[in-house]
């Protein structure tokens, strides 16, 4: 993607761990408080974020595919499911928030992808670029960019983006439907974010959901 979003990288991670933060104060409300925003974060858009400590690694992970909603509402919502909604983890507790490492994950439009067989989509597929969603008949996930950092082999991010769809690694059917988006990664740490709130330096003085991994 074109990078266009670094400009508002502060203000989206500070959105983010406010949405956490107001989780752990027991005052969340599922759309962030009104406060004046660059038009970028008011566009539709679509959003992963991620939740990482460096003694536990992955916290959670969760964000939303199709764009349906401002993005600075889509990273609010998104930020508080993958601190307390991730079914794969414990929700994050007060005792954590400091240490948490804050991703924001802002996609493109997925765009469909036509392959005739697997090995047509090894062969289309572009490492650490692309973002893939996998569908056949009920069953769907998916994998952001950033997976191929810890599977780079095609054949294998396929295989296990089939098992995360609920399939068999060596499974395949014509009825397979592949869809490709990218991202642009925003990334931060609550402890930035406290270094701005306090000192008035960002939007979040202002202030008052298929996971990939």
């Amino acid at each position: 993607m074109s990078g266009a979003l670094q400009g508002s990288s502060a203000a989206l991670i500070d959105l983010a761990c406010a949405s956490i933060e107001r989780g752990l104060d027991d005052a969340w409300r599922p759309m962030p408080p009104l406060a004046p925003r660059a038009a970028e974060l008011e566009a539709i858009g679509a959003s992963f974020v991620t939740l990482s400590t460096e003694a536990d690694g992955l916290r959670g992970c969760r964000g939303a595919l199709e764009a349906h909603r401002s993005l600075a509402a889509d990273v609010w919502q998104n930020a508080h499911a993958s601190a307390f909604d991730d079914p794969r983890f414990m929700p994050v507790e007060r005792g954590e928030f400091d240490d948490l490492i804050v991703e924001v994950s802002v996609l493109s439009e997925p765009r469909r992808l036509p392959v005739a067989s697997e090995e047509d989509l090894l062969a289309a597929l572009v490492p650490d670029r692309d973002g893939v969603v996998l569908g056949f008949r009920g069953h769907r996930a998916t994998f952001l960019p950033k997976v191929w950092e810890h599977v780079p082999s095609p054949r294998r991010f396929i295989a296990e983006l089939k098992a995360k769809a609920g399939l068999p690694r060596d499974f395949w059917s014509r009825d397979v439907a592949i869809w490709t988006y990218e991202t642009e990664i925003l990334a931060g740490t609550v402890r930035d974010y406290r270094v701005r709130s306090e000192g008035g330096a960002s939007a979040a003085t202002d202030l008052g959901q298929a996971r990939s991994y």
